[in-house]
């Protein structure tokens, strides 16, 4: 799976987003809206994550999917 793949289908990637981070509100996830940037930002925001790490965890979702 590849961002541009969740990019264009978001309102169907929004529960799998959810599901692999619980405290990112429905609020967030339409504020991120596909955007890779603002996803990673919300993580920061929410869990106390480095950027870095934001990042990788991003990585490793897709690398899963």
């Amino acid at each position: 799976m590849n961002w541009n793949q969740i990019e264009g289908n978001w309102e169907q990637f929004k529960g799998k987003v959810q599901q692999n981070w619980g405290k990112l509100t429905n609020d967030d996830l339409d504020v991120v809206r596909g955007n890779r940037k603002e996803l990673a930002g919300k993580l920061q925001e929410r869990y106390g994550k480095a950027e870095e790490e934001a990042e990788r965890e991003i990585d490793d979702w897709l690398s899963r999917g």
